[in-house]
């Protein structure tokens, strides 16, 4: 029964936007019939300050659209976000990472925060469900707590990746595909501080060997 209510408010949503000519190019619509509730916290949103930026997935962030970031849900995932102050419900798409306010839980882009009418007060209590996204086979253990690593090399070459973790004890090699490509990548160490993996990169920048740190994202 709940699940069918959710259904019909993002259906009804969904018509209210396209009558208004509201574009929603940001997310395609996901079914919420099995909609599974996964967090419960503070949304805040963002908006001017980063409007044509950068997002934590190389997009460009549009303000006007329906995203948000997540501190370490898989990007591409699609959540459905209800407002618990009013009801209201919006379908989002995890492209960014954040909020970094230890209380809040998600950012909305400034769209996704106006269409559940949260933009006045700045904040909101939310409930996310997941709509679109496997965290079963996801290395998240945590959804409140990113994990990093130290990237050393990436290589479309799997020998050649082989070969420099042959030569940094503790390092791995992992595949990974990106826009379309496969790429091997060598990895060290997973951390949940990123001052640990901060102060570990600076080792083996010492020791000759070049690499940053970055969050593990799925």
């Amino acid at each position: 029964m709940y699940s069918f209510k959710l259904l019909s408010l993002a259906l009804l949503s969904a018509l209210f936007l396209s009558a208004c000519g509201i574009s929603n190019k940001s997310v395609d619509y996901a079914s919420t019939e099995n909609a599974r509730a996964i967090e419960n916290g503070v949304a805040s949103w963002y908006g001017p300050n980063f409007h044509g930026k950068l997002t934590a997935n190389g997009e460009v962030y549009d303000m006007d659209g329906v995203t948000a970031a997540h501190r370490t849900l898989p990007f591409e995932t699609i959540l459905l976000v209800e407002n618990l102050d009013n009801g209201k419900t919006v379908q989002v798409r995890i492209n960014d990472r954040g909020p970094y306010a230890k209380d809040r839980v998600i950012d909305l882009s400034k769209g996704a925060a106006e269409r559940v009418d949260m933009l006045e007060p700045g904040t909101a209590r939310v409930r996310l469900y997941l709509l679109k996204g496997d965290l079963e086979n996801s290395r998240i253990t945590d959804i409140k707590v990113p994990t990093y690593t130290v990237q050393l090399g990436s290589y479309k070459d799997r020998n050649q990746a082989e070969k420099q973790t042959a030569d940094i004890n503790g390092s791995r090699v992992e595949e990974v595909n990106a826009s379309g490509a496969t790429f091997y990548r060598v990895y060290y160490g997973i951390y949940t501080d990123p001052d640990d993996a901060r102060r570990e990169m600076r080792r083996l920048n010492n020791m000759g060997f070049a690499g940053f740190v970055k969050q593990i994202e799925n």
